[in-house]
Protein backbone atom coordinates (compact mmCIF):
# COMPACT_ATOMS: atom_id res chain seq x y z
CA UNK A 1 0.00 0.00 0.00
CA UNK A 2 3.15 2.62 0.34
CA UNK A 3 3.97 1.90 -3.39
CA UNK A 4 2.98 4.61 -6.04
CA UNK A 5 3.75 4.88 -9.44
CA UNK A 6 3.79 8.78 -8.96
CA UNK A 7 4.36 10.53 -5.56
CA UNK A 8 3.87 14.12 -5.99
CA UNK A 9 5.49 16.24 -3.26
CA UNK A 10 2.85 19.49 -2.59
CA UNK A 11 -0.47 19.96 -2.98
CA UNK A 12 -0.52 23.49 -4.29
CA UNK A 13 -1.06 24.92 -8.13
CA UNK A 14 1.31 22.41 -9.72
CA UNK A 15 0.64 19.49 -7.12
CA UNK A 16 -2.99 19.81 -8.02
CA UNK A 17 -2.37 20.20 -11.65
CA UNK A 18 -0.38 17.29 -11.83
CA UNK A 19 -2.44 15.15 -9.20
CA UNK A 20 -5.77 15.77 -11.93
CA UNK A 21 -3.73 15.29 -15.20
CA UNK A 22 -1.77 12.06 -14.14
CA UNK A 23 -4.59 10.35 -12.41
CA UNK A 24 -6.47 10.25 -16.32
CA UNK A 25 -4.19 7.08 -17.04
CA UNK A 26 -6.07 4.32 -14.49
CA UNK A 27 -2.97 2.34 -15.04
CA UNK A 28 -0.93 4.64 -12.56
CA UNK A 29 -1.16 4.79 -8.86
CA UNK A 30 -0.65 8.66 -8.22
CA UNK A 31 -0.08 9.67 -4.09
CA UNK A 32 -0.23 13.64 -3.60
CA UNK A 33 1.43 14.70 -0.08
CA UNK A 34 0.34 18.19 1.12
CA UNK A 35 1.84 19.30 4.42
CA UNK A 36 -1.14 21.82 4.91
CA UNK A 37 -4.63 21.27 5.84
CA UNK A 38 -7.01 19.47 3.64
CA UNK A 39 -10.33 22.23 4.31
CA UNK A 40 -10.50 25.57 2.85
CA UNK A 41 -10.93 28.12 5.04
CA UNK A 42 -14.11 30.46 4.42
CA UNK A 43 -12.22 33.48 3.34
CA UNK A 44 -10.75 31.62 0.62
CA UNK A 45 -13.75 31.52 -1.11
CA UNK A 46 -14.32 35.08 -0.66
CA UNK A 47 -12.13 37.09 -3.29
CA UNK A 48 -12.36 40.40 -1.28
CA UNK A 49 -11.19 38.76 1.62
CA UNK A 50 -7.83 37.53 0.56
CA UNK A 51 -5.55 39.92 2.58
CA UNK A 52 -6.55 38.16 5.38
CA UNK A 53 -5.16 35.01 4.88
CA UNK A 54 -1.88 35.79 5.08
CA UNK A 55 -2.57 36.20 8.71
CA UNK A 56 -3.97 32.65 9.07
CA UNK A 57 -2.60 28.68 9.02
CA UNK A 58 -2.90 28.49 5.24
CA UNK A 59 0.28 31.15 5.30
CA UNK A 60 3.94 28.86 5.97
CA UNK A 61 4.69 33.03 7.77
CA UNK A 62 7.93 33.48 6.48
CA UNK A 63 9.90 36.45 6.63
CA UNK A 64 12.72 37.62 4.42
CA UNK A 65 15.97 38.05 5.72
CA UNK A 66 16.53 42.48 6.01
CA UNK A 67 17.64 43.91 2.95
CA UNK A 68 20.13 46.23 1.95
CA UNK A 69 21.82 49.23 4.25
CA UNK A 70 18.22 50.34 5.39
CA UNK A 71 17.38 46.24 6.51
CA UNK A 72 14.08 46.36 5.37
CA UNK A 73 12.31 43.42 6.01
CA UNK A 74 8.65 41.87 4.44
CA UNK A 75 6.75 38.68 5.22
CA UNK A 76 6.64 37.06 2.07
CA UNK A 77 3.66 34.64 2.04
CA UNK A 78 3.70 31.20 0.26
CA UNK A 79 0.39 28.61 0.32
CA UNK A 80 0.20 26.16 2.99
CA UNK A 81 -2.86 23.60 2.09
CA UNK A 82 -4.30 22.61 -0.81
CA UNK A 83 -4.21 24.94 -3.67
CA UNK A 84 -1.39 26.51 -2.43
CA UNK A 85 -0.65 30.16 -3.50
CA UNK A 86 -3.55 30.07 -5.48
CA UNK A 87 -5.79 29.44 -2.36
CA UNK A 88 -4.51 32.93 -0.74
CA UNK A 89 -3.46 34.96 -3.68
CA UNK A 90 -4.94 38.01 -5.10
CA UNK A 91 -6.12 35.79 -8.32
CA UNK A 92 -4.92 38.13 -10.68
CA UNK A 93 -4.36 35.29 -13.74
CA UNK A 94 -1.72 36.69 -16.21
CA UNK A 95 1.32 35.76 -18.24
CA UNK A 96 4.40 37.51 -18.48
CA UNK A 97 4.87 39.25 -21.40
CA UNK A 98 6.01 36.86 -24.50
CA UNK A 99 9.71 38.72 -24.40
CA UNK A 100 10.35 37.95 -20.92
CA UNK A 101 10.36 34.23 -21.71
CA UNK A 102 13.46 34.62 -23.89
CA UNK A 103 15.66 34.76 -21.05
CA UNK A 104 14.68 31.08 -20.27
CA UNK A 105 15.65 30.46 -23.76
CA UNK A 106 18.93 32.15 -23.33
CA UNK A 107 19.88 30.16 -19.78
CA UNK A 108 19.72 27.26 -21.86
CA UNK A 109 16.02 26.07 -21.37
CA UNK A 110 15.63 25.15 -24.93
CA UNK A 111 12.56 24.99 -26.40
CA UNK A 112 10.30 26.79 -23.53
CA UNK A 113 9.78 30.11 -25.05
CA UNK A 114 6.55 32.14 -24.94
CA UNK A 115 5.33 30.10 -28.11
CA UNK A 116 6.42 26.76 -26.58
CA UNK A 117 4.61 27.39 -23.87
CA UNK A 118 1.06 28.55 -25.50
CA UNK A 119 -0.26 25.18 -25.95
CA UNK A 120 -0.07 24.87 -21.93
CA UNK A 121 -1.44 28.32 -21.34
CA UNK A 122 -4.36 27.26 -23.15
CA UNK A 123 -4.93 24.11 -22.03
CA UNK A 124 -5.05 25.50 -18.43
CA UNK A 125 -7.75 27.92 -19.16
CA UNK A 126 -11.09 29.44 -20.31
CA UNK A 127 -10.90 32.55 -21.19
CA UNK A 128 -14.42 33.04 -23.02
CA UNK A 129 -14.40 36.15 -25.15
CA UNK A 130 -11.16 36.34 -26.01
CA UNK A 131 -9.40 35.04 -29.22
CA UNK A 132 -9.28 31.49 -29.53
CA UNK A 133 -5.76 31.29 -31.05
CA UNK A 134 -4.12 33.27 -28.28
CA UNK A 135 -6.27 31.95 -25.27
CA UNK A 136 -7.72 28.94 -24.49
CA UNK A 137 -11.89 27.62 -24.40
CA UNK A 138 -12.86 24.54 -21.72
CA UNK A 139 -10.10 24.68 -19.78
CA UNK A 140 -10.25 23.81 -15.93
CA UNK A 141 -9.90 27.67 -14.44
CA UNK A 142 -12.48 29.95 -16.06
CA UNK A 143 -10.83 33.29 -15.81
CA UNK A 144 -12.09 36.93 -17.42
CA UNK A 145 -11.51 40.61 -16.25
CA UNK A 146 -13.55 42.06 -13.28
CA UNK A 147 -17.20 43.32 -14.22
CA UNK A 148 -17.92 46.16 -13.66
CA UNK A 149 -14.03 47.69 -12.57
CA UNK A 150 -14.39 49.14 -9.22
CA UNK A 151 -15.44 53.36 -9.94
CA UNK A 152 -11.91 54.19 -8.55
CA UNK A 153 -9.86 51.96 -10.41
CA UNK A 154 -11.95 52.70 -13.69
CA UNK A 155 -10.87 56.42 -12.96
CA UNK A 156 -7.54 55.34 -12.39
CA UNK A 157 -7.58 53.43 -15.93
CA UNK A 158 -8.44 56.71 -17.77
CA UNK A 159 -5.83 58.83 -16.04
CA UNK A 160 -3.36 56.37 -17.47
CA UNK A 161 -4.58 57.14 -20.85
CA UNK A 162 -4.69 60.74 -20.10
CA UNK A 163 -1.25 60.19 -19.29
CA UNK A 164 -0.17 59.02 -22.73
CA UNK A 165 -0.51 55.03 -21.73
CA UNK A 166 -1.85 52.74 -24.40
CA UNK A 167 -5.70 50.94 -23.73
CA UNK A 168 -4.59 47.27 -23.93
CA UNK A 169 -7.51 44.79 -25.12
CA UNK A 170 -5.76 41.75 -23.46
CA UNK A 171 -3.38 42.16 -20.69
CA UNK A 172 -3.39 39.37 -19.57
CA UNK A 173 -2.24 37.10 -22.48
CA UNK A 174 1.74 38.00 -23.20
CA UNK A 175 1.12 40.12 -26.28
CA UNK A 176 0.75 43.41 -25.40
CA UNK A 177 1.90 46.48 -23.32
CA UNK A 178 -0.25 48.81 -21.90
CA UNK A 179 -3.36 49.39 -19.21
CA UNK A 180 -6.32 47.26 -19.14
CA UNK A 181 -8.71 44.89 -16.41
CA UNK A 182 -6.93 42.19 -15.65
CA UNK A 183 -8.11 38.50 -15.98
CA UNK A 184 -8.74 37.16 -12.40
CA UNK A 185 -9.50 33.79 -11.65
CA UNK A 186 -12.83 34.18 -9.91
CA UNK A 187 -16.19 32.17 -10.81
CA UNK A 188 -19.48 33.74 -9.75
CA UNK A 189 -18.41 35.74 -7.14
CA UNK A 190 -15.99 32.96 -5.61
CA UNK A 191 -12.15 31.99 -6.00
CA UNK A 192 -11.37 29.40 -8.24
CA UNK A 193 -8.13 27.97 -6.92
CA UNK A 194 -6.33 25.31 -8.40
CA UNK A 195 -7.89 22.58 -5.87
CA UNK A 196 -11.26 23.83 -6.73
CA UNK A 197 -10.92 23.78 -10.86
CA UNK A 198 -8.08 20.42 -11.04
CA UNK A 199 -8.06 18.20 -7.62
CA UNK A 200 -11.50 18.40 -6.63
CA UNK A 201 -12.94 16.92 -9.20
CA UNK A 202 -11.46 14.36 -9.26
CA UNK A 203 -10.75 13.51 -5.26
CA UNK A 204 -12.66 10.11 -5.67
CA UNK A 205 -10.67 8.69 -8.00
CA UNK A 206 -9.35 5.05 -7.19
CA UNK A 207 -5.90 5.94 -8.02
CA UNK A 208 -5.65 9.13 -6.74
CA UNK A 209 -4.66 9.13 -2.91
CA UNK A 210 -4.33 12.76 -1.25
CA UNK A 211 -2.90 13.02 2.45
CA UNK A 212 -2.85 16.50 4.13
CA UNK A 213 -1.05 17.31 7.16
CA UNK A 214 1.78 14.90 5.67
CA UNK A 215 5.28 16.99 6.31
CA UNK A 216 7.81 15.85 4.06
CA UNK A 217 11.40 15.24 5.75
CA UNK A 218 13.76 14.05 2.87
CA UNK A 219 14.07 12.20 -0.70
CA UNK A 220 15.21 8.44 -0.72
CA UNK A 221 18.18 8.68 -2.75
CA UNK A 222 19.64 5.17 -3.76
CA UNK A 223 22.30 4.53 -6.14
CA UNK A 224 21.63 8.01 -8.04
CA UNK A 225 17.88 7.16 -8.07
CA UNK A 226 15.04 8.72 -6.13
CA UNK A 227 12.99 5.78 -4.92
CA UNK A 228 10.47 7.68 -2.32
CA UNK A 229 9.82 10.05 -0.20
CA UNK A 230 9.76 9.71 3.85
CA UNK A 231 7.09 12.17 5.33
CA UNK A 232 5.21 12.27 8.68
CA UNK A 233 1.63 12.89 9.40
CA UNK A 234 0.88 13.62 12.82
CA UNK A 235 3.13 11.42 15.28
CA UNK A 236 4.04 8.93 12.63
CA UNK A 237 6.77 9.20 9.97
CA UNK A 238 5.88 7.19 6.82
CA UNK A 239 8.22 5.88 4.26
CA UNK A 240 6.48 5.63 0.77
CA UNK A 241 8.04 4.02 -2.54
CA UNK A 242 7.43 5.56 -5.99
CA UNK A 243 8.17 4.97 -9.48
CA UNK A 244 8.36 8.26 -10.24
CA UNK A 245 8.77 11.47 -7.47
CA UNK A 246 8.16 15.10 -8.69
CA UNK A 247 8.67 18.02 -6.20
CA UNK A 248 6.02 20.36 -6.06
CA UNK A 249 6.22 22.41 -3.00
CA UNK A 250 7.16 25.67 -4.58
CA UNK A 251 10.36 27.79 -5.10
CA UNK A 252 10.78 27.60 -1.28
CA UNK A 253 9.61 23.76 -0.26
CA UNK A 254 11.22 22.31 -3.12
CA UNK A 255 14.50 23.87 -2.78
CA UNK A 256 14.45 23.50 1.12
CA UNK A 257 13.59 19.23 0.64
CA UNK A 258 16.03 18.74 -1.99
CA UNK A 259 18.90 20.50 0.93
CA UNK A 260 17.62 18.48 3.68
CA UNK A 261 17.85 15.10 1.43
CA UNK A 262 21.83 16.14 0.77
CA UNK A 263 21.45 17.53 -2.42
CA UNK A 264 22.74 21.30 -2.67
CA UNK A 265 25.77 23.48 -2.05
CA UNK A 266 27.74 20.72 -0.03
CA UNK A 267 29.42 23.19 2.08
CA UNK A 268 26.23 24.59 3.37
CA UNK A 269 24.73 21.51 3.63
CA UNK A 270 27.71 20.29 6.15
CA UNK A 271 27.16 23.57 7.98
CA UNK A 272 23.87 21.72 9.08
CA UNK A 273 25.11 18.62 9.68
CA UNK A 274 23.70 16.65 6.62
CA UNK A 275 25.12 14.22 4.47
CA UNK A 276 26.20 15.29 1.36
CA UNK A 277 24.30 12.83 -1.29
CA UNK A 278 25.25 15.46 -4.27
CA UNK A 279 27.13 18.68 -4.24
CA UNK A 280 24.59 21.02 -6.58
CA UNK A 281 25.32 24.78 -5.57
CA UNK A 282 22.62 25.70 -8.05
CA UNK A 283 20.05 24.24 -5.31
CA UNK A 284 18.44 27.53 -3.48
CA UNK A 285 20.44 29.96 -5.76
CA UNK A 286 19.23 31.85 -8.38
CA UNK A 287 16.19 33.08 -6.52
CA UNK A 288 13.98 35.60 -7.96
CA UNK A 289 10.98 37.86 -7.05
CA UNK A 290 9.35 40.59 -7.53
CA UNK A 291 9.72 44.05 -5.59
CA UNK A 292 6.96 46.26 -5.26
CA UNK A 293 6.57 49.80 -3.46
CA UNK A 294 3.30 51.74 -3.61
CA UNK A 295 2.67 55.33 -4.15
CA UNK A 296 -1.00 55.49 -1.69
CA UNK A 297 -3.28 58.48 -2.06
CA UNK A 298 -6.04 59.17 0.36
CA UNK A 299 -9.26 59.55 -1.04
CA UNK A 300 -12.04 62.59 -1.04
CA UNK A 301 -14.63 60.24 -0.80
CA UNK A 302 -15.30 56.88 0.36
CA UNK A 303 -14.39 54.12 -2.33
CA UNK A 304 -17.21 51.91 -3.10
CA UNK A 305 -16.83 48.65 -1.18
CA UNK A 306 -14.53 46.06 -3.42
CA UNK A 307 -16.50 43.34 -5.03
CA UNK A 308 -13.74 41.36 -6.92
CA UNK A 309 -9.61 40.89 -5.42
CA UNK A 310 -9.20 45.16 -4.97
CA UNK A 311 -5.77 45.04 -7.70
CA UNK A 312 -8.70 44.84 -11.07
CA UNK A 313 -5.97 46.89 -13.62
CA UNK A 314 -2.33 46.68 -14.29
CA UNK A 315 -0.34 48.13 -16.94
CA UNK A 316 2.83 46.63 -18.41
CA UNK A 317 5.27 49.54 -18.89
CA UNK A 318 8.80 49.94 -20.14
CA UNK A 319 11.43 51.79 -17.84
CA UNK A 320 13.21 53.43 -20.58
CA UNK A 321 12.19 53.26 -24.00
CA UNK A 322 15.27 51.42 -25.25
CA UNK A 323 14.36 47.86 -23.16
CA UNK A 324 13.19 44.89 -25.59
CA UNK A 325 9.94 44.61 -23.44
CA UNK A 326 8.02 46.04 -20.48
CA UNK A 327 10.14 45.98 -17.11
CA UNK A 328 7.21 47.04 -15.18
CA UNK A 329 3.98 46.82 -14.01
CA UNK A 330 1.79 49.09 -12.36
CA UNK A 331 -0.92 47.95 -10.50
CA UNK A 332 -4.10 50.07 -9.26
CA UNK A 333 -5.74 48.86 -6.00
CA UNK A 334 -8.84 49.66 -4.52
CA UNK A 335 -7.61 49.87 -0.66
CA UNK A 336 -5.01 52.14 0.58
CA UNK A 337 -2.06 49.56 1.20
CA UNK A 338 0.03 49.85 4.43
CA UNK A 339 3.99 50.34 3.45
CA UNK A 340 7.01 49.75 5.47
CA UNK A 341 7.19 52.51 8.32
CA UNK A 342 4.11 54.23 6.99
CA UNK A 343 0.45 53.88 8.20
CA UNK A 344 -1.94 54.57 5.36
CA UNK A 345 -5.14 56.63 5.58
CA UNK A 346 -8.19 55.71 6.52
CA UNK A 347 -9.94 55.59 3.00
CA UNK A 348 -7.81 55.66 0.08
CA UNK A 349 -6.63 53.46 -2.96
CA UNK A 350 -2.84 52.60 -4.08
CA UNK A 351 -1.23 52.53 -7.05
CA UNK A 352 1.54 50.07 -6.99
CA UNK A 353 5.11 49.81 -8.74
CA UNK A 354 6.42 46.33 -9.08
CA UNK A 355 9.71 45.74 -10.82
CA UNK A 356 8.89 42.98 -12.88
CA UNK A 357 12.49 41.69 -14.56
CA UNK A 358 14.69 42.40 -12.03
CA UNK A 359 18.45 41.23 -12.61
CA UNK A 360 18.79 40.64 -8.87
CA UNK A 361 19.61 37.36 -7.84
CA UNK A 362 18.91 35.94 -4.04
CA UNK A 363 19.08 32.29 -2.29
CA UNK A 364 16.58 30.21 -0.20
CA UNK A 365 19.40 28.57 2.61
CA UNK A 366 18.66 26.13 5.45
CA UNK A 367 18.08 27.98 8.91
CA UNK A 368 18.54 24.45 10.52
CA UNK A 369 18.00 20.81 9.34
CA UNK A 370 14.77 20.41 11.25
CA UNK A 371 12.03 19.53 8.43
CA UNK A 372 8.72 22.57 8.26
CA UNK A 373 11.76 25.42 10.17
CA UNK A 374 11.15 28.45 8.32
CA UNK A 375 14.54 28.34 5.55
CA UNK A 376 16.28 32.22 5.54
CA UNK A 377 14.97 33.95 2.23
CA UNK A 378 17.04 36.32 0.63
CA UNK A 379 15.73 38.02 -2.31
CA UNK A 380 18.38 40.73 -2.46
CA UNK A 381 16.13 43.10 -3.81
CA UNK A 382 18.04 45.92 -5.84
CA UNK A 383 21.48 43.95 -5.33
CA UNK A 384 22.03 45.18 -8.77
CA UNK A 385 21.80 49.02 -8.77
CA UNK A 386 19.68 49.02 -12.39
CA UNK A 387 16.45 47.36 -10.34
CA UNK A 388 16.71 50.79 -8.40
CA UNK A 389 17.10 52.67 -10.85
CA UNK A 390 13.75 51.12 -12.61
CA UNK A 391 11.58 51.09 -9.42
CA UNK A 392 11.97 55.24 -9.18
CA UNK A 393 10.77 55.65 -12.92
CA UNK A 394 8.00 53.39 -11.97
CA UNK A 395 7.00 55.51 -8.96
CA UNK A 396 7.22 59.13 -11.10
CA UNK A 397 5.04 57.24 -13.61
CA UNK A 398 2.75 56.11 -10.51
CA UNK A 399 2.66 60.12 -9.82
CA UNK A 400 2.22 61.25 -13.21
CA UNK A 401 -1.20 58.64 -13.55
CA UNK A 402 -1.79 59.61 -10.02
CA UNK A 403 -2.14 63.52 -10.63
CA UNK A 404 -4.71 62.96 -13.76
CA UNK A 405 -7.51 64.83 -14.02
CA UNK A 406 -9.85 61.22 -14.22
CA UNK A 407 -8.70 60.65 -10.81
CA UNK A 408 -9.81 64.40 -9.77
CA UNK A 409 -13.08 63.65 -8.52
CA UNK A 410 -11.72 60.99 -5.93
CA UNK A 411 -8.19 62.59 -4.87
CA UNK A 412 -7.32 64.22 -1.65
CA UNK A 413 -3.78 64.28 -1.43
CA UNK A 414 -0.91 61.80 -1.79
CA UNK A 415 -0.06 60.12 1.69
CA UNK A 416 3.06 57.53 0.65
CA UNK A 417 6.04 58.90 -0.19
CA UNK A 418 3.89 62.18 0.29
CA UNK A 419 4.87 65.31 -1.97
CA UNK A 420 7.90 66.27 0.08
CA UNK A 421 9.52 63.15 -1.76
CA UNK A 422 10.17 64.06 -4.98
CA UNK A 423 13.96 64.67 -5.75
CA UNK A 424 15.70 61.61 -7.05
CA UNK A 425 18.09 60.90 -3.69
CA UNK A 426 14.55 61.14 -1.68
CA UNK A 427 12.76 58.67 -4.22
CA UNK A 428 15.89 56.09 -4.04
CA UNK A 429 15.76 55.90 -0.45
CA UNK A 430 12.00 55.33 -0.25
CA UNK A 431 12.30 52.49 -2.56
CA UNK A 432 14.76 51.12 -0.50
CA UNK A 433 12.51 51.60 2.70
CA UNK A 434 9.15 50.83 1.44
CA UNK A 435 10.10 47.60 -0.59
CA UNK A 436 8.19 44.72 -0.15
CA UNK A 437 7.59 41.31 -1.69
CA UNK A 438 4.98 40.54 -4.60
CA UNK A 439 4.74 37.17 -3.65
CA UNK A 440 6.28 35.44 -6.81
CA UNK A 441 9.42 34.00 -5.88
CA UNK A 442 11.14 31.72 -8.56
CA UNK A 443 14.27 30.21 -10.33
CA UNK A 444 15.66 28.03 -6.85
CA UNK A 445 16.24 24.61 -8.86
CA UNK A 446 16.64 26.59 -12.52
CA UNK A 447 15.85 24.79 -15.76
CA UNK A 448 18.87 25.06 -18.21
CA UNK A 449 22.32 23.75 -19.28
CA UNK A 450 24.21 25.87 -17.76
CA UNK A 451 26.31 24.40 -14.50
CA UNK A 452 24.14 26.18 -12.09
CA UNK A 453 20.89 24.76 -13.87
CA UNK A 454 19.32 21.81 -11.59
CA UNK A 455 16.82 20.69 -14.24
CA UNK A 456 16.93 19.88 -17.79
CA UNK A 457 14.81 20.99 -20.19
CA UNK A 458 12.62 17.11 -19.29
CA UNK A 459 11.85 18.76 -15.64
CA UNK A 460 14.08 16.15 -14.31
CA UNK A 461 17.05 16.79 -11.91
CA UNK A 462 20.42 16.14 -13.60
CA UNK A 463 22.13 13.50 -12.47
CA UNK A 464 19.51 11.36 -11.00
CA UNK A 465 16.86 8.79 -11.82
CA UNK A 466 12.91 9.07 -11.09
CA UNK A 467 13.34 12.57 -9.59
CA UNK A 468 11.46 15.64 -11.16
CA UNK A 469 10.75 19.06 -10.26
CA UNK A 470 7.53 21.11 -11.83
CA UNK A 471 7.06 24.79 -9.94
CA UNK A 472 8.13 28.19 -10.57
CA UNK A 473 11.36 27.01 -8.65
CA UNK A 474 12.54 25.74 -12.16
CA UNK A 475 11.80 29.05 -14.03
CA UNK A 476 15.40 30.57 -15.13
CA UNK A 477 14.44 33.56 -15.09
CA UNK A 478 10.74 35.57 -13.78
CA UNK A 479 8.88 36.50 -15.67
CA UNK A 480 6.99 39.62 -16.52
CA UNK A 481 3.40 38.78 -15.29
CA UNK A 482 1.97 37.59 -11.52
CA UNK A 483 3.38 33.87 -11.80
CA UNK A 484 0.49 31.70 -11.11
CA UNK A 485 -0.21 31.41 -14.59
CA UNK A 486 3.27 30.36 -15.97
CA UNK A 487 3.02 27.24 -13.06
CA UNK A 488 -0.09 26.56 -14.30
CA UNK A 489 1.31 25.82 -17.93
CA UNK A 490 4.55 24.56 -16.44
CA UNK A 491 2.26 21.44 -14.54
CA UNK A 492 0.48 21.02 -17.72
CA UNK A 493 3.95 20.42 -19.92
CA UNK A 494 5.23 18.55 -16.93
CA UNK A 495 1.94 15.63 -17.07
CA UNK A 496 2.53 15.64 -20.48
CA UNK A 497 6.50 15.19 -20.73
CA UNK A 498 6.05 12.30 -18.02
CA UNK A 499 3.30 10.17 -19.59
CA UNK A 500 4.72 10.62 -23.21
CA UNK A 501 7.92 9.25 -21.18
CA UNK A 502 6.50 6.33 -19.73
Amino acid sequence: MNTYDVVLVGGGTAGSVLAARLSERDDLRVLLLEAGDGVPLPAMSDPPAWPTLVRTVANWGELIVPQGAVGAVTPLPRGKGLGGGSSINAMLFTRGHHTSYERWVQAGAKNWGYYDLLPYFKRSENAPGRDPVLRGRGGPLTVAPPDPVNPVLAAALGAAVEAGQRRAGDISGGLEEGFAPVDVNIVDGRRQSAADAYLNPVRERPNLTVVTGALAHRLVIDNGRCTGVVYSAGSEVVTVSAGEVILTAGTIGSAQLMMLSGLGPAAHLREHGIEVVADLPGVGSGLQDHPIANVVYRSSRPVPTPRHNHGEVIGLVRSRADLPGPDLQLIFVDLPRPVNGHAGPDQGYTIGVSLMMPHSRGTVRLAGAAPGSHPLLDPNYYGDPRDLDAVVAGIRLARRIGRGAALDDWRDTEVIPGPATDDEDALRDYARRAVASYCHPVGTLAMGDGPAAVVDTGLRVRGFAGLWVADASVMPAIPSGNTNATVYAIAERAAELLLDGR
